[in-house]
């Protein structure tokens, strides 16, 4: 492309000082038009009814293709926001790549039609698949920084294992990797925005923290979300941070800033956070009409700061393009566009077929047979209780795999560690002792206690395994789950799905459940599995012994999948279920029942902390009246083992189905409906279920055992079913 005159000597030593030569200056232009003409692009064929949502990213182009062109594509990682068009282009995402997702196209990189138009995602380019939820990524982006760190101080642990998640993942790190994040301001509103900030200053992460201020979340201005209308002066405090606000729309001066930027995160100086104030020229989306809160003065105001215009003048007034030159490029993006809107729109749409896949794994199928082993034999011969055999698991597994890590709150042995290096403190190793002594072992970077911030926890762990590693977190309590459900349901077991395959997050997330504890209460006594198994993409595993908690949470760290792992807060030290170490590769594959108790006469179906009470009522029942049931430990929630509920039930045709927690929309419902449905003809009596009543787990123990599914429940329940 021609210019139109020569740069003084002063222009050019700015522009070559800035990173910003003549060529770059024009493909700024070049990208900043081409997401613009992007966008109105899809706004056409959304009111041609061929693309079926569109949000904009104009007003941000500035700001964006100079963070771009700051940072490596394929190199650094990145966790961007809706509006982040521009920066997918300045990193080398292609037009035609962006319409694909529009139409829901197969080859859609970002999610093979799963996914709505702006949820970037290109693995080429370490754009990680992005989720609607506003402010989540930026804890992913905390925790792939953690592990990018992880891998250049341990390069070790980047091998491949050939028999487990590890064949599947290939790991690329660099010492000095920058982990782009942004967000808009009304998303600082957010906890998950300030628990990222929280971890990044704490451990002088290179995280990049991008605020793209438009001045609006929808409708609601800033002031509204904003206490002062000003995000960096609340976040000003921080330590270790560089800080920068800049004018969004000043494309040279925000790759100033970015440039500055990178360079503090790239030289470990710690994160950086760059507060950019852009512009909304359209409407939040094509479903939004901003004329019905922005007075029409506002809207013209902000049309007079639009970057395209600013840096077109700036060209023309630099003498580094003229009107001709401009009107070329120009042209030339527009076909651009043109040939990438008739490509998309020729290509095929997903088959039906293809809707399963990706939920789970293809790679690694944690319910196949051959994963079951024996118990070894081992000079040990004491029998442990569940907590131990856990915990010599996770020993195990730390020795075996150098990506295992392990964090969550109180899980450390001591925090400030000259205390236990001095031998000043003995060190706890989590309210159950689970994790006692694997820090003393295997090192703080590799367990270490995380603030008391749920979705903290969850979050960084996606981060975590979307670059490979294994993280084992422990949620201390299921009562205080809630605040990470978010990060679980929408995230964590989402990754794999919905970027058709090209990311997943398999962490384990380890968690105490359960009352029978006298005096839990409500905070400390709660199930709630149902909630989880309902959703697709997470396993859902609840041992009821020693032995199985130490074979399943083998099999669940060495799954491809994100696995919840229930742990029974009873059963941890109880007589009951006690076991000999099996030895470091003893496995259970998921979604195999284990019959606990052979019977001909009735059959319960339960897990978790009813396996022992069911005995106890089988044994009663069969004492006082010869009756012989049979009793099914499911052990893994899902998937779970039908066959074998199944076989038990045509042998017996009776069937109870007993669970903890409450019994009206339960788990124990789905697998009475199914028995009601597919097994009817088998049946010589009604489905019964036993579970706890409809309502919370009270402190006082009377209470409690009146609300808890007891002994003497699933004994009554035996006797009236066999009066049929």
């Amino acid at each position: 492309m021609a210019k139109t005159a020569v740069h003084s000597a002063e222009q050019s030593k700015a522009n070559v000082a800035s990173g910003l030569d003549t060529e770059r200056l024009i493909e700024m232009y070049r990208l900043m038009y081409l997401s613009r003409r992007t966008d109105d692009r899809e706004i056409l064929l959304t009111r041609q009814q061929k693309i079926f949502f569109q949000i904009s990213g104009a007003g941000h182009e500035a700001l964006l293709v100079a963070a771009g062109m700051a940072l490596k594509p394929g190199y650094d990682w990145f966790f961007p926001y809706y509006r982040d068009r521009a920066l997918c282009l300045a990193l080398g995402s292609t037009v035609e790549e962006l319409l694909l997702q529009g139409v829901g196209a197969a080859a859609d990189p970002s999610s093979g039609g799963r996914q709505m138009p702006s949820h970037w995602g290109n693995q080429r380019l370490n754009i990680v698949s992005q989720s609607s939820a506003t402010s989540t990524q930026m804890l992913h982006a905390v925790g792939c920084a953690e592990a990018g760190r992880y891998f250049a101080h341990h390069p070790e642990s980047a091998g491949k294992n050939e028999d487990d998640y590890r064949a599947f993942k290939d790991v690329t790190f660099h010492g000095d990797e920058v982990v782009y994040a942004s967000l808009g301001e009304g998303s600082t509103s957010q906890g998950e925005f300030w628990e990222a900030l929280n971890t990044a200053s704490n451990q002088k992460l290179p995280v990049l923290f991008v605020v793209e201020n438009n001045e609006y979340a929808i409708s609601t201005p800033v002031e509204v979300n904003t206490p002062g209308g000003n995000i960096s002066k609340l976040v000003a405090n921080f330590p270790n941070f560089y800080f920068a606000e800049v004018d969004g729309t000043d494309p040279v001066e925000s790759f100033r800033v970015f440039e500055e930027a990178v360079a503090y995160c790239r030289a470990g100086k710690g994160p950086a956070f760059v507060h950019g104030h852009v512009i909304r020229p359209y409407s939040h989306s094509l479903s939004d009409d901003d004329r019905l809160y922005r007075p029409e003065t506002e809207r013209n105001a902000d049309s007079l700061r639009d970057p395209l215009q600013k840096m077109q003048m700036f060209l023309l007034r630099e003498g580094i393009l003229d009107s001709e030159a401009i009107n070329r490029l120009e042209q030339q993006v527009d076909e651009e566009v043109r040939q990438a809107t008739d490509r998309a729109l020729r290509a095929p749409f997903p088959e039906p077929a293809s809707i399963p896949l990706h939920v789970y794994s293809e790679d690694y199928d944690p319910t196949r047979t051959e994963l079951q082993t024996k118990p070894a034999q081992t000079a040990e011969t004491q029998e442990r209780t569940m907590a131990d055999l856990i915990n010599a698991c996770l020993k195990d597994e730390m020795r075996r795999d150098p990506r295992v890590v392990i964090y969550g709150e109180d899980v450390a042995d001591c925090s400030r560690e000259e205390y236990l290096k001095e031998g000043l403190v003995k060190g706890k190793g989590g309210v159950f002792k689970l994790t006692a002594g694997l820090q003393a072992e295997f090192g703080s970077d590799r367990v270490f206690n995380s603030p008391l911030a749920e979705a903290n926890i969850v979050g960084r762990a996606v981060g975590y395994a979307v670059r490979g590693m294994k993280p084992v977190v422990e949620i201390q309590f299921f009562d205080y789950f809630w605040p990470a459900m978010h990060q679980m349901r929408n995230e964590l077991s989402l990754m794999r799905w919905r970027s058709n395959g090209t990311f997943s997050s398999p962490a384990v997330i380890r968690v105490a459940i359960g009352g029978y504890l006298t005096g839990g209460s409500i905070y400390h006594s709660q199930c709630g599995e149902s909630i989880f198994t309902h959703t697709p993409g997470v396993r859902v595993v609840f041992p009821s012994n020693a032995l199985d908690a130490n074979g399943l949470l083998r099999t669940a760290i060495r799954c491809d999948d994100p696995v919840l792992f229930l742990e029974h807060k009873r059963l941890y030290r109880e007589t009951y279920g006690r076991a000999v170490y099996p030895g470091p590769d003893y496995m259970i594959p998921f979604g195999k029942a284990k019959t606990v108790r052979e019977g001909k006469d009735l059959t319960i179906v339960t897990y978790g902390g009813v396996v022992p009470r069911a005995l106890q009522a089988a044994q009663k029942a069969q004492r006082e009246h010869g009756i012989e049931t049979e009793i099914l430990d499911l052990r893994t929630l899902s998937p779970y083992d039908w066959e074998a509920i199944a076989t038990s039930v045509k042998k017996t045709s009776r069937v109870i189905v007993a669970h903890e927690d409450m019994l009206s929309w339960g788990y124990g419902a789905e697998i009475a409906a199914r028995i009601a449905d597919e097994l009817f003809e088998d049946l010589d009596a009604p489905v019964k279920r036993v579970a706890a009543m409809d309502t919370f787990v009270a402190y006082q123990p009377l209470l409690e055992d009146v609300i808890l599914p007891q002994p003497e429940h699933l004994y009554k329940a035996i006797a009236e079913l066999m009066r049929y």
